[in-house]
């Protein structure tokens, strides 16, 4: 490797560090502002994004330089390609950030508060943070050990996911809350697992790095 696209490699780390952690931080005030019911943390959330969004485009433009420029082969090229992927697939998560942000503003605006949140709904939030926090983990330290682990975990979100969908259509049925506010909840819920299908596949890209497999469709 020149020296030169050494120099822009490890910038484009320092600039991909940056956005992964805007992206986890703004996951994790996304869930807060629900759990709290807190609108000045919807609102951050949101605002954020646009930060987000600079950050991904700078990435990518990043990536693109090193391949035209330097013609990179080998892991250089593995990771520039893994950087691209990645690099978008945090741009949708920064994206239901928001949405879930957006989704409890109404929810708030409506005041017609839900007695209790089901336990697997919470778990499912705890359990997205820790997946996104693991997957970029693994990145950062090319540990493919790691990035199975959060595949895995993905099991275990759906199945939160549909315990957390069945209380919430008993509460519909027993016409014991607002229906508006439920069918927001739900939409919630499907962003929420849908961060983790993400979390999911940032895992198996870093596998991609440390092995060189293409692991998609795969049981892990």
């Amino acid at each position: 490797m020149s020296y030169r696209m050494n120099k822009e490699i490890e910038y484009l780390k320092r600039v991909f560090l940056s956005v992964s952690t805007l992206v986890e931080e703004n996951v994790a005030i996304a869930f807060d502002a629900f759990v709290t019911m807190n609108p000045e943390k919807a609102r951050l959330a949101i605002q954020n994004d646009a930060d987000i969004n600079r950050e991904e485009i700078d990435v990518e433009e990043e990536c693109l330089k090193i391949l035209a420029l330097h013609q990179p082969v080998a892991s250089e090229l593995r990771y520039i390609v893994s950087v691209l992927k990645i690099n978008s697939t945090l741009e949708r998560i920064g994206d239901l950030a928001v949405s879930v942000a957006k989704k409890s503003q109404w929810v708030m605006d409506a005041q017609v508060p839900l007695a209790t949140w089901d336990i697997a709904f919470l778990k499912m939030m705890d359990g997205v943070r820790l997946m996104l926090k693991n997957s970029l983990d693994s990145l950062i330290h090319v540990d493919v050990g790691l990035a199975r682990e959060v595949c895995r975990m993905d099991d275990d979100i759906d199945e939160q996911k549909q315990v957390a969908h069945r209380r919430l259509v008993h509460l519909l049925t027993e016409s014991k809350a607002d229906v508006g506010v439920i069918l927001h909840v739900m939409s919630i819920i499907r962003h929420v697992e849908r961060m983790a299908d993400h979390a999911a596949h940032i895992a198996q890209v870093v596998i991609y790095l440390g092995e060189g497999a293409i692991i998609r469709h795969q049981r892990v």
